[in-house]
Protein backbone atom coordinates (compact mmCIF):
# COMPACT_ATOMS: atom_id res chain seq x y z
CA UNK A 1 0.00 0.00 0.00
CA UNK A 2 1.35 3.41 -0.91
CA UNK A 3 1.54 6.09 1.73
CA UNK A 4 -1.67 8.15 2.13
CA UNK A 5 0.49 11.22 2.55
CA UNK A 6 3.53 11.19 0.28
CA UNK A 7 6.72 11.35 2.27
CA UNK A 8 5.39 10.07 5.60
CA UNK A 9 4.14 6.72 6.90
CA UNK A 10 0.61 6.33 8.25
CA UNK A 11 0.02 7.43 11.81
CA UNK A 12 -0.31 4.92 14.59
CA UNK A 13 -3.49 4.71 16.66
CA UNK A 14 -2.03 6.70 19.58
CA UNK A 15 -0.74 9.43 17.26
CA UNK A 16 -4.12 9.65 15.55
CA UNK A 17 -5.84 10.07 18.92
CA UNK A 18 -3.35 12.72 20.06
CA UNK A 19 -3.74 14.60 16.77
CA UNK A 20 -7.53 14.44 16.96
CA UNK A 21 -7.44 15.80 20.52
CA UNK A 22 -5.20 18.68 19.48
CA UNK A 23 -7.35 19.51 16.45
CA UNK A 24 -10.59 19.38 18.45
CA UNK A 25 -9.12 21.96 20.85
CA UNK A 26 -7.91 24.03 17.91
CA UNK A 27 -11.38 23.94 16.33
CA UNK A 28 -12.94 25.18 19.57
CA UNK A 29 -10.47 28.03 19.84
CA UNK A 30 -11.03 29.09 16.24
CA UNK A 31 -14.81 28.92 16.65
CA UNK A 32 -14.67 31.00 19.84
CA UNK A 33 -12.40 33.58 18.18
CA UNK A 34 -14.74 33.97 15.19
CA UNK A 35 -17.84 34.25 17.38
CA UNK A 36 -16.10 36.73 19.66
CA UNK A 37 -15.11 38.79 16.64
CA UNK A 38 -18.72 38.88 15.43
CA UNK A 39 -19.85 39.89 18.94
CA UNK A 40 -17.43 42.82 19.02
CA UNK A 41 -19.17 46.19 19.29
CA UNK A 42 -17.39 47.54 16.24
CA UNK A 43 -18.40 44.53 14.14
CA UNK A 44 -22.04 44.78 15.26
CA UNK A 45 -22.08 48.52 14.54
CA UNK A 46 -20.58 47.87 11.12
CA UNK A 47 -23.17 45.23 10.31
CA UNK A 48 -26.15 47.13 11.70
CA UNK A 49 -25.64 50.55 10.15
CA UNK A 50 -26.64 52.03 6.81
CA UNK A 51 -23.21 53.03 5.56
CA UNK A 52 -21.64 55.05 2.80
CA UNK A 53 -18.27 56.22 1.55
CA UNK A 54 -15.06 54.86 3.08
CA UNK A 55 -16.93 52.99 5.81
CA UNK A 56 -19.10 51.18 3.25
CA UNK A 57 -15.92 50.09 1.48
CA UNK A 58 -14.52 48.85 4.79
CA UNK A 59 -17.76 46.96 5.46
CA UNK A 60 -17.49 45.21 2.09
CA UNK A 61 -13.91 44.15 2.84
CA UNK A 62 -14.80 42.89 6.31
CA UNK A 63 -17.81 40.95 5.02
CA UNK A 64 -15.73 39.32 2.29
CA UNK A 65 -12.98 38.37 4.74
CA UNK A 66 -15.47 37.00 7.28
CA UNK A 67 -17.25 34.98 4.59
CA UNK A 68 -13.91 33.51 3.55
CA UNK A 69 -13.05 32.75 7.20
CA UNK A 70 -16.31 30.93 7.86
CA UNK A 71 -16.05 29.05 4.56
CA UNK A 72 -12.54 27.85 5.42
CA UNK A 73 -13.62 26.98 8.94
CA UNK A 74 -16.57 24.96 7.66
CA UNK A 75 -14.27 23.03 5.31
CA UNK A 76 -11.79 22.54 8.15
CA UNK A 77 -14.55 21.32 10.45
CA UNK A 78 -15.96 19.03 7.79
CA UNK A 79 -12.66 17.22 7.31
CA UNK A 80 -12.06 17.00 11.06
CA UNK A 81 -15.62 15.71 11.55
CA UNK A 82 -15.04 13.01 8.93
CA UNK A 83 -11.87 11.93 10.74
CA UNK A 84 -13.72 11.85 14.08
CA UNK A 85 -16.53 9.77 12.59
CA UNK A 86 -14.08 7.30 11.01
CA UNK A 87 -12.22 6.91 14.29
CA UNK A 88 -15.46 6.33 16.21
CA UNK A 89 -16.49 3.58 13.80
CA UNK A 90 -13.20 1.70 14.27
CA UNK A 91 -12.12 1.23 17.86
CA UNK A 92 -9.13 -0.79 16.57
CA UNK A 93 -8.42 0.75 13.14
CA UNK A 94 -6.48 -1.28 10.66
CA UNK A 95 -3.87 -0.08 8.21
CA UNK A 96 -6.45 1.10 5.68
CA UNK A 97 -8.27 3.16 8.29
CA UNK A 98 -5.03 4.57 9.70
CA UNK A 99 -3.92 5.53 6.21
CA UNK A 100 -7.22 7.36 5.62
CA UNK A 101 -7.03 9.04 8.99
CA UNK A 102 -3.48 10.14 8.20
CA UNK A 103 -4.67 11.56 4.88
CA UNK A 104 -7.48 13.45 6.57
CA UNK A 105 -5.44 14.77 9.49
CA UNK A 106 -2.07 15.44 7.86
CA UNK A 107 -2.60 15.36 4.11
CA UNK A 108 -4.10 17.85 1.61
CA UNK A 109 -7.65 16.87 2.58
CA UNK A 110 -9.34 20.30 2.56
CA UNK A 111 -10.56 20.95 -0.96
CA UNK A 112 -11.33 24.63 -1.61
CA UNK A 113 -14.23 25.65 -3.87
CA UNK A 114 -13.50 25.23 -7.55
CA UNK A 115 -12.29 28.43 -9.10
CA UNK A 116 -13.28 29.30 -12.63
CA UNK A 117 -10.57 28.18 -15.01
CA UNK A 118 -9.59 30.79 -17.63
CA UNK A 119 -10.59 29.88 -21.18
CA UNK A 120 -7.01 29.51 -22.38
CA UNK A 121 -6.36 26.78 -19.77
CA UNK A 122 -9.36 24.61 -20.67
CA UNK A 123 -9.50 21.54 -22.90
CA UNK A 124 -12.49 19.83 -24.34
CA UNK A 125 -12.61 17.07 -21.73
CA UNK A 126 -10.86 18.69 -18.76
CA UNK A 127 -12.73 19.54 -15.56
CA UNK A 128 -11.45 22.33 -13.35
CA UNK A 129 -10.22 21.22 -9.94
CA UNK A 130 -10.01 23.23 -6.73
CA UNK A 131 -6.96 23.82 -4.55
CA UNK A 132 -6.32 21.32 -1.77
CA UNK A 133 -4.84 22.22 1.62
CA UNK A 134 -3.88 20.38 4.77
CA UNK A 135 -5.70 21.24 7.98
CA UNK A 136 -2.58 23.08 9.15
CA UNK A 137 -2.37 25.03 5.90
CA UNK A 138 -6.05 25.88 6.17
CA UNK A 139 -5.47 27.44 9.58
CA UNK A 140 -2.47 29.29 8.17
CA UNK A 141 -4.73 30.58 5.36
CA UNK A 142 -7.32 31.74 7.92
CA UNK A 143 -4.86 33.52 10.23
CA UNK A 144 -4.05 36.62 8.13
CA UNK A 145 -7.74 36.97 7.20
CA UNK A 146 -8.69 36.95 10.88
CA UNK A 147 -5.92 39.41 11.78
CA UNK A 148 -6.97 41.80 9.01
CA UNK A 149 -10.63 41.74 10.08
CA UNK A 150 -9.69 42.20 13.75
CA UNK A 151 -7.40 45.10 12.87
CA UNK A 152 -10.03 46.81 10.72
CA UNK A 153 -12.75 46.30 13.33
CA UNK A 154 -10.56 47.60 16.17
CA UNK A 155 -9.57 50.69 14.18
CA UNK A 156 -13.17 51.39 13.20
CA UNK A 157 -14.40 50.84 16.77
CA UNK A 158 -11.80 53.30 18.09
CA UNK A 159 -12.81 55.99 15.60
CA UNK A 160 -16.52 55.38 15.82
CA UNK A 161 -16.65 55.25 19.63
CA UNK A 162 -14.71 58.51 19.96
CA UNK A 163 -16.95 60.27 17.44
CA UNK A 164 -20.17 58.96 19.00
CA UNK A 165 -18.98 59.98 22.46
CA UNK A 166 -18.22 63.51 21.28
CA UNK A 167 -21.54 63.64 19.42
CA UNK A 168 -23.42 62.53 22.56
CA UNK A 169 -21.78 65.33 24.55
CA UNK A 170 -22.76 67.81 21.83
CA UNK A 171 -26.36 66.57 21.87
CA UNK A 172 -26.53 67.00 25.65
CA UNK A 173 -25.17 70.54 25.42
CA UNK A 174 -27.56 71.28 22.57
CA UNK A 175 -30.55 70.18 24.67
CA UNK A 176 -29.39 72.37 27.56
CA UNK A 177 -29.02 75.39 25.28
CA UNK A 178 -32.42 74.70 23.74
CA UNK A 179 -34.04 74.63 27.19
CA UNK A 180 -32.28 77.85 28.17
CA UNK A 181 -33.37 79.54 24.98
CA UNK A 182 -36.96 78.43 25.56
CA UNK A 183 -36.86 79.84 29.11
CA UNK A 184 -35.89 83.20 27.66
CA UNK A 185 -38.85 83.09 25.31
CA UNK A 186 -36.90 84.01 22.20
CA UNK A 187 -35.38 82.60 19.04
CA UNK A 188 -31.76 82.65 17.99
CA UNK A 189 -30.66 82.13 14.36
CA UNK A 190 -27.20 81.14 15.57
CA UNK A 191 -28.71 78.19 17.44
CA UNK A 192 -30.43 77.00 14.26
CA UNK A 193 -27.19 77.31 12.31
CA UNK A 194 -25.20 75.34 14.88
CA UNK A 195 -27.95 72.73 15.09
CA UNK A 196 -27.87 72.25 11.33
CA UNK A 197 -24.10 71.77 11.45
CA UNK A 198 -24.41 69.21 14.25
CA UNK A 199 -27.14 67.31 12.38
CA UNK A 200 -24.98 67.14 9.26
CA UNK A 201 -22.01 65.90 11.26
CA UNK A 202 -24.21 63.37 13.08
CA UNK A 203 -25.27 61.96 9.72
CA UNK A 204 -21.63 61.54 8.72
CA UNK A 205 -20.69 59.99 12.07
CA UNK A 206 -23.44 57.40 11.78
CA UNK A 207 -23.02 56.54 8.09
CA UNK A 208 -19.35 57.13 7.30
CA UNK A 209 -17.25 57.62 10.46
CA UNK A 210 -14.04 56.86 8.57
CA UNK A 211 -14.58 60.12 6.66
CA UNK A 212 -13.90 61.84 10.00
CA UNK A 213 -10.67 60.00 10.78
CA UNK A 214 -7.03 60.75 10.26
CA UNK A 215 -4.11 58.36 10.69
CA UNK A 216 -6.37 55.81 12.36
CA UNK A 217 -7.77 58.26 14.90
CA UNK A 218 -11.02 60.17 15.15
CA UNK A 219 -10.73 63.68 13.74
CA UNK A 220 -13.14 65.63 15.97
CA UNK A 221 -12.08 69.08 14.75
CA UNK A 222 -15.44 69.89 13.14
CA UNK A 223 -17.37 68.51 16.10
CA UNK A 224 -15.16 70.51 18.44
CA UNK A 225 -15.74 73.68 16.40
CA UNK A 226 -19.50 73.17 16.65
CA UNK A 227 -19.07 72.58 20.38
CA UNK A 228 -17.13 75.83 20.74
CA UNK A 229 -19.87 77.72 18.89
CA UNK A 230 -22.49 76.11 21.11
CA UNK A 231 -20.53 77.00 24.25
CA UNK A 232 -20.20 80.59 23.06
CA UNK A 233 -23.95 80.79 22.45
CA UNK A 234 -24.64 79.33 25.87
CA UNK A 235 -22.50 82.01 27.48
CA UNK A 236 -24.56 84.63 25.69
CA UNK A 237 -27.80 83.01 26.82
CA UNK A 238 -26.53 82.73 30.40
CA UNK A 239 -25.72 86.42 30.21
CA UNK A 240 -29.25 87.11 28.98
CA UNK A 241 -30.69 85.10 31.89
CA UNK A 242 -28.59 87.07 34.36
CA UNK A 243 -29.70 90.30 32.72
CA UNK A 244 -33.34 89.27 33.03
CA UNK A 245 -32.87 88.82 36.76
CA UNK A 246 -30.74 91.91 37.37
CA UNK A 247 -31.52 94.40 34.63
CA UNK A 248 -32.18 97.38 36.90
CA UNK A 249 -28.98 96.89 38.89
CA UNK A 250 -26.86 96.50 35.75
CA UNK A 251 -28.32 99.69 34.27
CA UNK A 252 -27.68 101.61 37.50
CA UNK A 253 -24.09 100.40 37.56
CA UNK A 254 -23.53 101.49 33.96
CA UNK A 255 -25.14 104.84 34.70
CA UNK A 256 -22.72 105.30 37.59
CA UNK A 257 -19.75 104.52 35.34
CA UNK A 258 -21.01 106.92 32.65
CA UNK A 259 -21.31 109.61 35.29
CA UNK A 260 -17.71 108.96 36.36
CA UNK A 261 -16.64 109.26 32.73
CA UNK A 262 -18.49 112.54 32.39
CA UNK A 263 -16.92 113.95 35.58
CA UNK A 264 -13.42 112.76 34.67
CA UNK A 265 -13.65 114.24 31.18
CA UNK A 266 -14.85 117.55 32.63
CA UNK A 267 -11.96 117.57 35.10
CA UNK A 268 -9.53 116.79 32.27
CA UNK A 269 -10.84 119.78 30.31
CA UNK A 270 -10.60 122.06 33.37
CA UNK A 271 -7.04 120.97 34.17
CA UNK A 272 -6.06 121.30 30.52
CA UNK A 273 -7.26 124.90 30.49
CA UNK A 274 -5.25 125.56 33.65
CA UNK A 275 -2.14 123.97 32.17
CA UNK A 276 -2.41 126.08 29.04
CA UNK A 277 -2.27 129.15 31.25
CA UNK A 278 0.39 128.01 33.71
CA UNK A 279 2.76 125.88 31.58
CA UNK A 280 4.66 127.15 28.54
CA UNK A 281 4.31 125.16 25.30
CA UNK A 282 2.72 122.05 26.81
CA UNK A 283 2.26 119.00 24.56
CA UNK A 284 -1.25 118.09 25.61
CA UNK A 285 -3.69 115.52 24.20
CA UNK A 286 -7.25 116.54 23.53
CA UNK A 287 -9.44 115.32 26.40
CA UNK A 288 -11.71 112.44 25.34
CA UNK A 289 -15.39 113.21 24.86
CA UNK A 290 -17.21 109.89 25.04
CA UNK A 291 -19.70 110.41 27.85
CA UNK A 292 -22.42 111.92 25.65
CA UNK A 293 -22.46 108.96 23.24
CA UNK A 294 -22.43 106.53 26.18
CA UNK A 295 -25.36 108.37 27.74
CA UNK A 296 -27.32 108.00 24.49
CA UNK A 297 -26.66 104.27 24.39
CA UNK A 298 -27.63 103.96 28.04
CA UNK A 299 -30.90 105.79 27.40
CA UNK A 300 -31.73 103.42 24.53
CA UNK A 301 -31.05 100.36 26.69
CA UNK A 302 -33.00 101.76 29.63
CA UNK A 303 -35.99 102.44 27.40
CA UNK A 304 -36.40 98.68 26.79
CA UNK A 305 -37.23 98.15 30.45
CA UNK A 306 -35.51 94.76 30.34
CA UNK A 307 -38.10 93.39 27.91
CA UNK A 308 -38.00 92.18 24.33
CA UNK A 309 -35.19 90.11 22.83
CA UNK A 310 -33.13 89.41 25.96
CA UNK A 311 -30.23 87.86 24.04
CA UNK A 312 -29.80 90.99 21.92
CA UNK A 313 -30.36 93.20 24.95
CA UNK A 314 -27.73 91.27 26.94
CA UNK A 315 -25.23 91.78 24.10
CA UNK A 316 -25.99 95.51 24.09
CA UNK A 317 -25.70 95.87 27.87
CA UNK A 318 -22.45 93.88 27.97
CA UNK A 319 -21.07 95.99 25.13
CA UNK A 320 -22.11 99.18 26.90
CA UNK A 321 -20.45 98.01 30.13
CA UNK A 322 -17.21 97.32 28.28
CA UNK A 323 -17.36 100.65 26.44
CA UNK A 324 -18.06 102.61 29.65
CA UNK A 325 -15.19 100.91 31.47
CA UNK A 326 -12.80 101.59 28.57
CA UNK A 327 -13.96 105.24 28.33
CA UNK A 328 -13.38 105.74 32.06
CA UNK A 329 -9.88 104.31 31.77
CA UNK A 330 -9.16 106.55 28.78
CA UNK A 331 -10.45 109.66 30.57
CA UNK A 332 -8.41 108.88 33.69
CA UNK A 333 -5.29 108.32 31.61
CA UNK A 334 -5.74 111.65 29.82
CA UNK A 335 -6.37 113.46 33.11
CA UNK A 336 -3.26 111.95 34.68
CA UNK A 337 -1.15 112.96 31.68
CA UNK A 338 -2.43 116.54 31.72
CA UNK A 339 -2.26 116.83 35.52
CA UNK A 340 1.28 115.47 35.35
CA UNK A 341 2.59 118.77 34.00
CA UNK A 342 1.29 120.68 37.02
CA UNK A 343 2.55 117.92 39.29
CA UNK A 344 5.96 118.22 37.67
CA UNK A 345 6.03 121.98 38.33
CA UNK A 346 5.07 121.43 41.98
CA UNK A 347 7.73 118.75 42.31
CA UNK A 348 10.38 121.13 40.97
CA UNK A 349 9.21 123.83 43.39
CA UNK A 350 9.57 121.43 46.29
CA UNK A 351 13.04 120.39 45.20
CA UNK A 352 14.12 124.05 44.90
CA UNK A 353 13.07 124.74 48.49
CA UNK A 354 14.82 121.57 49.68
CA UNK A 355 18.05 122.58 47.92
CA UNK A 356 17.86 126.06 49.47
CA UNK A 357 17.58 124.50 52.94
CA UNK A 358 20.54 122.28 52.18
CA UNK A 359 22.63 125.26 51.03
CA UNK A 360 21.84 127.08 54.27
CA UNK A 361 22.71 124.02 56.36
CA UNK A 362 26.08 123.87 54.61
CA UNK A 363 26.76 127.53 55.48
CA UNK A 364 26.14 128.99 52.04
CA UNK A 365 23.06 131.03 52.79
CA UNK A 366 24.94 134.25 51.85
CA UNK A 367 26.55 132.79 48.71
CA UNK A 368 25.76 135.36 46.00
CA UNK A 369 26.15 132.88 43.12
CA UNK A 370 23.83 130.37 44.72
CA UNK A 371 21.38 133.13 45.54
CA UNK A 372 21.40 134.26 41.90
CA UNK A 373 20.74 130.77 40.57
CA UNK A 374 18.05 130.18 43.18
CA UNK A 375 16.28 133.39 42.22
CA UNK A 376 16.45 132.50 38.54
CA UNK A 377 14.91 129.08 39.21
CA UNK A 378 12.28 130.61 41.50
CA UNK A 379 11.25 133.12 38.88
CA UNK A 380 10.91 130.38 36.28
CA UNK A 381 8.85 128.10 38.53
CA UNK A 382 6.55 130.75 39.94
CA UNK A 383 5.86 132.57 36.71
CA UNK A 384 2.95 131.88 34.35
CA UNK A 385 3.34 130.32 31.96
CA UNK A 386 6.15 128.25 33.44
CA UNK A 387 8.90 127.04 31.14
CA UNK A 388 9.36 123.55 32.64
CA UNK A 389 12.27 122.60 30.43
CA UNK A 390 14.29 125.69 31.28
CA UNK A 391 13.32 125.47 34.96
CA UNK A 392 14.50 121.87 35.08
CA UNK A 393 17.88 122.77 33.60
CA UNK A 394 18.30 125.74 36.00
CA UNK A 395 17.33 123.64 39.02
CA UNK A 396 19.85 120.98 38.00
CA UNK A 397 22.54 123.65 37.82
CA UNK A 398 21.56 124.88 41.30
CA UNK A 399 21.83 121.37 42.72
CA UNK A 400 25.24 120.83 41.09
CA UNK A 401 26.55 124.15 42.44
CA UNK A 402 25.50 123.22 45.99
CA UNK A 403 27.10 119.78 45.62
CA UNK A 404 30.39 121.28 44.42
CA UNK A 405 30.53 123.56 47.46
CA UNK A 406 29.76 120.64 49.80
CA UNK A 407 32.81 118.78 48.49
CA UNK A 408 35.08 121.76 49.18
CA UNK A 409 38.15 122.96 47.23
CA UNK A 410 40.27 120.29 45.65
CA UNK A 411 37.86 117.51 46.41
Amino acid sequence: MSDAVPGRPPMGRDEVDRTLGHLRDERERISSALLELEANQGYRMLEGAALSGETLDAQAVVRARMAALWALFDLYGGVLGAAEELRERHSRPGQAQLAELTRLLAGPSVELPVEEVPLERRTLLSAPTGEKLTLQATVARMTPLFEEVARRIAALDTVWSALLSRLAALDAERRAVSALLASLGGTEPEFDRIGGEIDALAGTVRSDPLALSRDGRADTARLDAAGDDLAGLRRRLDEAARLRDGFAGRVRAVAGTVELVRGTEAEARRVRAEVLVKISDPALPDPPDLSAALADRLAAVSASGGRGDLVDLADRVAGLERAAKAALEQARTALALIQGLLDRRDELRGRLEAYQVKAARLGHAEDDELARIHEEARMLLWSSPCDLRKATVTLSGYQQAISSRAKGPGR
